[in-house]
């Protein structure tokens, strides 16, 4: 029986041209040897399993290959290529970093740098992870690196770029490694695939991709994985299922929810995901990128940033025409939001639940906004109101917009006609557009003490939920005379002044309704506060001082009659 390899190891690049989605480096090395430009110490960095240890061997094979071919890739016949196939090259020597990081370990690889190769021209030397090299091993590596022998190249790899100093960068040709794009790495997948006669689908290559996060190695690591428990029938449902991953079709079905206003089926669709062992903060994540994707779909330009298989890509155009962009704005404020306030929830459940209930009623949002304007507005007076009610319990009252009103769009206008129609019992639309033409400004007559009658209603209002500006409004001075309010704070009550600040426009809504009267306004104003300086306690020689100041004779009786202080 065959001894199983690996995907990773048994389908690894032996040519330039098999690396896959690093076209720019491995371009760049082949000019480099086409045209004899070899630097003396190379950097490649980069995430991981992106293919910079394989581009070193294959940089280090070809270079010391006696006979490329036109495309300057190693022949795989001479001496030097089946020496290094069968791992038995004497020209190029690896070590890790992780494991050989000491003084010692450099200091015994420079005594080697100093023996010539066997057979090529190149002595390649691969230090992987040399981020992990101790300070004095990179130190008594400087020179070295620096003014190696004509036949020794260095390549330095590592995942950690910022970790290298400056002084070892500055001697290096740096190559940075991208991400392997997902199409590149569902192609290479397929061609697994079919090498190992596997059957797939498109869309459980695409998972796997997603799940690789740009790096080969991990794609055809779980690649494996998935095809042993699978039998070689590699499916999207035996992927999800593999994998843990929250199907699109979750969104897809919460979605429908959002847009019917169903808080019951977006709480049970939730409910079946916290079943299958999904966290909330995965979950809300989840969702804030969905509704990415959705305004992304929208786009027939921008729909090629979603990375996702081309069935799913239509179900995502397909629910991404049902939505108003202004529709997808407000469920990603609302779940970036809850995504932002998670961590600090106490009740995560319920808090990710508030922010499902939110996302089934913004369709219902601007419909409730219009009622409780209107219910706010024309409170309907009937006889049975009990006489003499008390300001203090009176409710609070929105103020009437301006009179010049931006214009509304159609299915606002016709939102609100419906609205009063049905507050009002009324059917007529014309009726209704003639109302709200006719919004003039209220100025009804109050008195002075009316008016602080009012406003102390106010300030009693905040007596038991907000005890902190209660009390500042409560004791600073306030009159109201000809339509304007006036506070009076001291010069050094800069909290107070703010506090006031902060509660202007209740302030002025609550008057302006109560007293029906458009025009009356707020003013803060300061006092001249005594200093420490004015309230402190004179003695006799400051007093003395003083009079003395005013008249001088007062010092010469002193000296005369020989007074003196007590």
């Amino acid at each position: 029986m065959e001894d199983f390899v690996v995907s990773a190891r048994k389908y690894r690049p032996d040519t330039f041209n098999t690396v896959v989605g690093q076209s720019a480096i491995t371009d760049t090395l082949i000019n480099s040897i086409k045209n004899n430009h070899l630097a003396h110490a190379y950097l490649f960095c980069g995430p991981r399993g992106v293919g910079k240890t394989t581009c070193a061997r294959i940089f280090a094979k070809t270079i010391n290959c006696s006979n490329k071919n036109a495309d300057f890739e190693a022949c795989e016949e001479c001496d030097s290529c089946k020496a290094f196939n069968d791992s038995g090259s004497f020209n190029i020597h690896e070590l890790d970093a992780a494991s050989n990081n000491s003084v010692e370990d450099i200091r015994s690889l420079t005594e080697q740098v100093r023996i010539p190769p066997q057979i090529g021209k190149y002595s390649v030397y691969i230090i992987d992870e040399v981020h992990m090299l101790s300070a004095s091993a990179f130190n008594a590596f400087l020179k070295t690196l620096e003014e190696p022998p004509a036949h020794a190249i260095f390549i330095l790899a590592t995942t950690e770029k910022h970790k290298i100093i400056p002084t070892i960068l500055s001697r290096c040709q740096v190559f940075d490694f991208n991400r392997i794009k997902i199409a590149d790495i569902v192609n290479h997948l397929e061609y697994v695939a079919k090498k190992e006669i596997i059957e797939f689908e498109a869309e459980a290559l695409n998972v796997i991709a997603q799940k690789a996060d740009g790096g080969m190695r991990d794609a055809l690591s779980v690649f494996d994985q998935i095809s042993v428990f699978s039998d070689n029938n590699i499916t999207y449902d035996k992927v999800i299922e593999t994998l843990n991953i929250l199907d699109h079709e979750y969104y897809f079905r919460l979605n429908d929810a959002f847009l019917n206003g169903n808080i019951s089926d977006s709480l049970l669709i939730y409910d079946e995901i916290l079943s299958k062992g999904f966290d909330g903060s995965f979950f809300i994540n989840g969702l804030s990128s969905y509704f990415r994707d959705l305004l992304v779909a929208k786009d027939n330009i921008t729909i090629q940033l979603l990375e996702v298989g081309d069935k799913i890509k239509e179900n995502y155009k397909e629910f991404a025409n049902k939505l108003e962009v202004n529709f997808i704005y407000k469920a990603l404020n609302i779940t970036n939001s809850c995504d932002l306030t998670y961590k600090t929830s106490n009740n995560k459940r319920l808090h990710v639940e508030l922010a499902l209930i939110k996302l089934c009623n913004i369709n219902n949002t601007s419909l409730n906004e219009e009622v409780k304007k209107k219910t706010n507005l024309e409170v309907p007076k009937t006889n049975t109101s009990k006489p003499a009610e008390k300001v203090a319990e009176k409710k609070f009252i929105t103020p009437k917009r301006p009179t010049e009103k931006p214009k509304a769009s159609t299915s606002q206008a016709q939102a609100s006609v419906s609205i009063k129609s049905v507050l009002k019992g009324e059917t007529s639309n014309s009726q209704e557009k003639e109302e709200e033409k006719d919004y003039i400004k209220r100025e009804e007559k109050y008195t002075e003490s009316e008016a602080l009658e009012v406003y102390k209603s106010f300030v009693d209002n905040l007596e038991k939920t907000e005890t902190r500006i209660y009390s500042i409004l409560n004791k600073n001075k306030v009159e109201l005379k000809d339509d304007n309010l006036t506070f009076e704070i001291p010069t050094t009550s800069t909290t107070q002044q703010t506090a006031i600040e902060e509660q202007r426009l209740e302030i002025l809504d609550y008057l302006k309704n109560n007293l029906k009267n458009d025009y009356i306004k707020l003013n803060i104003v300061t006092r001249i506060t005594k200093t420490k300086e004015e309230n402190k306690l004179y003695t006799q020689r400051d007093k003395y001082n003083f009079l003395n100041e005013k008249n001088n004779n007062l010092e010469k009786l002193r000296i005369e009659f020989n007074l003196d202080f007590n």
